[in-house]
């Protein structure tokens, strides 16, 4: 019995070691996405924590670069609504909050300078669910202002990979 397991682990082992070694990697899995756009326009206010992420992932992504006119963008992303909803989930038995669900949700479209959709309307939501205690409001608060960022970097991430996808207009 002891040899039979000892086999298996050592099969796995020279597999998992054989994969690494050939180079195998699943695409994307660096966490690079390139986006096919030279210049790109992002319609968020100046002092939006989303917009200013989005920017900086997408300067880093490659070759493109975020310019301030809209007419002078190879891509256009408009922001058609930015939302943050804390909804009540449940209650005990006096009736108190106990859990809330957290939403951030996005909407926005990519389009080319002449007005051309290269990626219609997309709404993206995101949800997150928190417990609640009123003895520790406090801790409460600061988690959900983590919860909220991380939806927020979660976010970025799904947009970059959707630009990434575009094909610039011909």
């Amino acid at each position: 019995m002891l040899s039979k397991r000892r086999a298996v682990c050592i099969l796995a082992l020279s597999s998992a070691a054989a994969l690494s070694g050939c180079g195998f990697r699943l695409r994307g899995s660096n966490g690079e996405a390139r986006i096919p756009f030279k210049t790109m326009y992002v319609g968020f206010a100046e002092t939006s924590p989303l917009g200013n992420e989005l920017k900086r992932y997408i300067r880093s992504s490659g070759d493109t670069r975020i310019v301030t006119d809209a007419k002078n963008a190879e891509a256009i992303l408009q922001v058609l609504s930015e939302t943050r909803e804390k909804v009540v989930l449940a209650l005990d038995s006096n009736g108190r909050i106990r859990e809330y669900t957290l939403y951030y949700k996005l909407s926005f479209r990519v389009t080319d300078p002449k007005g051309a959709q290269l990626l219609p309307a997309t709404l993206i939501t995101l949800k997150r669910d928190i417990s609640f205690n009123e003895s520790q409001i406090m801790a409460k608060e600061q988690e959900e202002a983590l919860l909220y960022r991380d939806m927020q970097s979660d976010l970025v991430q799904q947009i970059i990979r959707r630009l990434a996808a575009l094909k610039p207009a011909a």
